[in-house]
């Protein structure tokens, strides 16, 4: 209980702009944050890499974090997995885009597969256009939960509406979203 009232002391002072009080928040999270990434990237310095991106949007959206629970780690892993997945996309996409030589020397740009790319610029098509049939509520939950990383009541907080209410609508945007991704065409 008194780890609690420590941490929640902190995550108050970081937030009013302390860099003493987040750097005793980094020494005390960064070792979990980083076995996190390693999970996610199984690459130590990919995973050292992530963990520094992490703490860089903790400090850059502290200021507006209510914490909601006890500990600030199930925050600070929702943000390590958003950029642990970023850093797995771009290393996807360097990897498709390039065949690596003798002892890793870039040699000739990989095959480009135009079905593939028909097949992907069809599935953005489907849920952008989804996407764009949604409320702008609902958007906005999406733009903040999905891509920025927000957790329930933070995004509940920068709109001004109920945690529950983010919840459920963002269950129904990528149920929706599912749906438009796995929809086919017609034979």
């Amino acid at each position: 209980m008194a780890q609690d009232a420590h941490d929640r002391a902190l995550v108050a002072r970081a937030a009013a702009g302390s860099e003493s009080a987040f750097r005793t928040l980094y020494r005390a999270y960064a070792r979990p944050v980083y076995w996190i990434a390693h999970g996610i990237l199984g690459d130590p310095g990919d995973a050292e890499d992530a963990m520094q991106e992490t703490f860089v949007v903790a400090w850059r959206k502290l200021p507006g974090l209510e914490l909601a629970g006890d500990s600030l780690l199930p925050w600070l892993a929702t943000i390590c997995r958003f950029q642990a997945a970023n850093r797995l996309r771009r290393r996807r996409r360097d990897e498709a885009h390039t065949v690596q030589g003798p002892a890793g020397e870039e040699r000739i740009p990989a095959l480009v597969d135009v079905e593939q790319q028909v097949i992907t610029a069809e599935l953005v098509a489907r849920i952008a256009a989804e996407l764009s049939g949604m409320s702008t509520l609902d958007r906005e939950i999406f733009r903040l939960c999905a891509a920025e990383g927000y957790d329930y009541r933070s995004a509940a907080a920068e709109l001004g509406i109920g945690h529950g209410v983010v919840r459920n609508r963002l269950s129904r945007v990528r149920t929706r979203l599912r749906g438009a991704a796995t929809e086919t065409e017609p034979a």
